[in-house]
């Protein structure tokens, strides 16, 4: 069949279960991988075919791997946070060490034992953002846990990539990887001397024009993929570098949002053909493998997750909805496998029981985290156990408070220095712990506790308070509070925020005072000062020193961002 009439056939047929796909709020690139799974036997049938678009997958897994490795600047340990770290480091340890067994106890041979246990534990971070982003729960505290989590997975596995390629010869002997390491240091030292130092100077002259900087990004990406196998390295390596290089540059957001509809077009092609080497009798047969895989992957990396967060001091709640984030496999986990086969470390059937363990995890993992909320309300008497009971003991106190706070996270430094000014006695509460530590540290009063558990917020006293104040953007959560504090005290005044129109009018329906709206409020401000002062730039500058002044004294509260 003509490459063109072929490639056609399979897009519109990927277009017409993605939109199936999008109706049941699955993700799509399960309906790619269904795609090929529907197209495999009467399509790539004829190798010529299968080896091109077998060559453009092999674009995707690039540009995938680049536009990753654009996102994981240097600086990602410090912004992932102490939660995330050790966390994601022991969830990628445990997980490992359970699928091996898991894998030893199922008759594996020792390879493929370690292909898979590495394969089951890493987490897709493209999907979660993706749900994370449709319910609007990027700034809470369990997706910045998450979020940190699946970044540091994202770390490990670059190394774990770079290990394979080590091992991937024929005739590996010490001296080779030896030879392979210092080969790879030497060019990681000379392309961070290039970045460093040449590197800025030449993307500011290609960014003068939009198609100079999208060709220079692809080819940079594509040139180290190329370079990096010529070293004896893997292609996804290189790309995976190459990303990472130019994630210090300041243009790396524009780069990446341009090469977007790129990598997505490849990437499609790179699940289409990943499922077309599935076949219904492969199936049948390894159903039983890989609904025992998929059980482990969609109950036993959280339950590792939330047994850690309780550990940590988290509430069940926030332990809950950051361990369901790793209940599927990753992208990597499908590209590291493709990798093991290519070496003939693996059989094409181990990838095939996996694809299928993949379609099983992310469908269930998705209705997993649209649904959190209901499944956590179901689950919770059981999921105390893994609850800090001490913390408990902390929040009981018969003292009074003028005013309460709830979350301290980038306005309740203000609302705590204004509290001080006018010399009320307060209370900050917040379930991070780190918050707490932290507002420990300073002398604040302040409790560990979460505004959502109704036997908690009996123990504040907050029918003695005269003012309740919530800066916690959640809908439910705000909606419960003003309920919960209408039913004790109709005399508090009650202000919570929003991020959205439609929900701070359901706010102030359910009883609120006032309903902070961080966007609105900031637009207004502006769009005063300029009333106020025209064209006069002297203004505006004294109106800079007056915010440089209020942004300083933020950063004293910065390990406070944990609630949002």
């Amino acid at each position: 069949m003509n490459l063109f009439i072929g490639i056609s056939i399979v897009l519109v047929l990927a277009t017409l279960v993605a939109g199936i796909m999008a109706k049941f709020k699955q993700p799509i690139i399960i309906g790619h991988i269904l795609t090929g799974l529907i197209v495999g036997p009467f399509l790539f049938r004829n190798h010529g075919f299968s080896d091109m678009v077998d060559t453009f997958s092999q674009f995707g897994i690039a540009l995938l791997l680049f536009i990753i490795g654009l996102n994981l600047s240097p600086k990602v340990i410090k912004e992932v946070g102490k939660t995330s770290f050790i966390v994601g480091l022991g969830q990628v340890t445990f997980t490992a060490i359970l699928a091996f067994l898991l894998n030893s106890l199922l008759g594996m041979t020792l390879v493929v034992s370690i292909f898979l246990s590495i394969a089951l534990t890493f987490s897709s971070t493209i999907i979660i953002l993706k749900l994370l982003s449709d319910k609007q729960d990027l700034s809470k505290l369990y997706s910045k846990i998450a979020v940190g989590l699946l970044l540091l997975q994202d770390l490990v596995v670059t190394i774990i990539l770079i290990g394979v390629s080590a091992f991937s010869g024929d005739h590996v002997t010490w001296e080779s990887v030896l030879f392979l390491v210092l080969k790879g240091i030497v060019a990681i030292d000379l392309l961070v001397l290039f970045t460093v130092y040449l590197l800025p100077k030449i993307t500011a002259i290609f960014a003068k024009s939009q198609e100079f900087l999208f060709l220079f990004s692809i080819g940079w990406g594509l040139g180290f993929a190329t370079l990096f196998y010529y070293l004896g390295f893997s292609i996804e390596t290189g790309a995976l570098i190459a990303g990472i290089a130019l994630s210090t540059s300041v243009y790396h957001h524009e780069i990446s949002a341009r090469l977007h509809p790129v990598r997505d077009f490849f990437i499609v092609l790179f699940f289409i053909l990943l499922g077309s080497k599935i076949s219904l009798g492969t199936i049948v047969s390894s159903l039983p493998l890989a609904l025992t895989l998929s059980a482990f992957v969609l109950v036993i990396k959280p339950l590792i997750v939330l047994i850690l967060m309780g550990i940590l001091g988290y509430r069940k709640k926030t332990s809950f909805l950051t361990a369901i984030t790793v209940g599927q496999i990753s992208e990597f986990s499908l590209v590291f496998l493709l990798m093991g086969e290519k070496t003939g470390q693996i059989s094409a059937e181990i990838v095939s029981v996996f694809t299928l363990v993949g379609l099983i995890t992310i469908a269930g993992s998705t209705y997993m985290v649209l649904f959190s909320n209901y499944i956590f309300a179901f689950l919770s008497p059981v999921l105390s156990v893994f609850e800090r009971k001490q913390t408990r003991s902390d929040a009981t106190s018969s003292e009074m408070y003028d005013v309460v706070l709830f979350g301290c996270n980038r306005v309740g430094p203000d609302f705590i220095e204004s509290f001080k000014d006018l010399g009320k006695k307060f209370l900050v509460v917040d379930f991070n712990p780190e918050v707490i530590e932290r507002l420990k540290s300073l002398n604040i009063n302040c409790r560990y506790g979460d505004a959502d558990d109704n036997e908690f917020l009996e123990e504040l006293g907050l029918q003695h308070s005269k003012m309740i104040i919530s800066t916690i953007p959640d809908f439910d959560t705000n909606e419960f509070l003003i309920g919960r504090i209408k039913q004790i005290n109709q005399k508090a005044i009650v202000i919570v925020i929003s991020h959205n129109a439609d929900d701070a009018i359901g706010l102030y329906e359910s009883g609120a005072t006032y309903v902070i709206t961080p966007h609105f409020l900031g637009g207004k401000f502006a769009s005063m000062l300029i009333s106020k002062y025209g064209f006069d730039i002297e203004r505006f500058i004294e109106e800079k020193e007056k915010h440089l002044k209020d942004l300083q004294k933020h950063k004293s509260f910065e390990n406070l961002e944990g609630l949002a």
